[in-house]
């Protein structure tokens, strides 16, 4: 029989557990254990990172999807979703608010929207890069082909956000239409290493149909594959999903497993999520004290934001970017942490 301190100490000195050790660790949470492994957590992230904080601006660009994928309230069977689209211009505009407001990296995230055509993409990149040159372009717009993902790296985009969303095929497709494919998502995050990209996957939390052992498998999947980035939150259900009746994800899990990536992986660039901070008043915090080190404010135009409804109850929708920048340095600040005006890319 495992015993968890055990297996905490050897976790943080090892990187590695078995799936069955994971899956262990996860079952058998307790109170003390989140303790011990968020203070081991935060240890590894100062000692990489200090206490440095970094901001990403994000800007959602577009709310429409090709894809119908059960959670997302924007999937595209949504007929109550009030659509929108940014222009280039439009998007110009939030890099140039969030410049003068420290961002040194531009978060561009939005559906699988085929108006977002490889050249207007590239066009707005290079743009982007020339005006902003020190400034990292991250691009978190899904399942594209290879040779869409090489020509916008060679256009100037650093990094690459994909969720895999969970790493058990059968899970995925329990969340997924059948028009969809875990294959095509593992070979997307595979293309996106081979051609130089930083890369990010992520996955939800107490999703529906997930237990320990989906989970296991995520953690260990995080292991071997490295990701640059790891994006995790909470489930939180939609009202107009056929998962509306489902019971959101909480807090205490997905810190608890941020700090297990962090001692996984102490160089991982960690976010603490909105989704935290939406099912949690102090979720960003918590996520940052369990190992997390890196928070993303909304660059958006105020009148969409609402519009970006991947779940329900978002937090800062009808903040302007100036006042959530201020708020949040102010709740980094008073966790012990610093928020720093920084590309903020992984160190090795």
């Amino acid at each position: 029989m495992y015993k968890t301190g055990e297996l905490i100490e050897r976790l943080s000195n090892e990187h590695s557990l078995s799936l069955e050790e994971y899956a262990f660790l996860i079952k058998e949470r307790t109170p003390e254990a989140a303790t011990e492994l968020a203070s081991l957590a935060d240890k590894k992230r100062r000692e990489v990172y200090g206490t440095d904080v970094y901001i990403r601006g994000l800007i959602e660009i577009s709310n429409y999807c090709v894809n119908d994928c059960l959670y997302c309230g924007i999937r595209r069977s949504n007929k109550a979703c009030d659509r929108y689209r940014l222009t280039p211009e439009e998007i110009l505009l939030c890099c140039k608010e969030g410049y003068k407001l420290g961002f040194r990296t531009f978060v561009m995230q939005g559906g699988e929207d085929p108006y977002y055509t490889d050249d207007l993409l590239c066009e707005l990149i290079s743009e982007v890069k020339s005006q902003y040159p020190d400034c990292a372009v991250t691009l978190s717009l899904g399942e594209r082909s290879r040779e869409s993902y090489e020509m916008l790296f060679k256009a100037g985009a650093d990094r690459y956000l994909l969720r895999h969303e969970t790493y058990d095929k059968e899970h995925y497709e329990k969340l997924h239409p059948s028009s969809m494919s875990w294959d095509n998502r593992m070979k997307c995050l595979r293309e996106l290493r081979q051609i130089g990209y930083q890369v990010g996957c992520g996955f939800m939390v107490e999703s529906p149909f997930q237990s320990e052992k989906e989970l296991a498998e995520d953690l260990k999947f995080i292991e071997e594959f490295k990701p640059d980035m790891c994006g995790i939150g909470p489930f939180i259900s939609h009202k107009d999903t056929p998962f509306k009746d489902e019971p959101s994800g909480g807090c205490d899990l997905t810190c608890y497993l941020l700090s297990i990536i962090r001692l996984i992986y102490p160089n991982i660039l960690l976010p603490s999520t909105t989704a935290l901070g939406t099912i949690d008043p102090m979720g960003r915090e918590k996520g940052l004290k369990a190992g997390a080190n890196v928070v993303m404010p909304n660059l958006s135009p105020v009148g969409v934001r609402k519009k970006y409804e991947l779940y329900d109850n978002k937090i800062c929708t009808g903040e302007e970017a100036s006042e959530c920048i201020e708020c949040l340095r102010g709740r980094i600040n008073r966790a012990g942490y610093k928020m720093v005006t920084d590309r903020g890319d992984i160190k090795r």
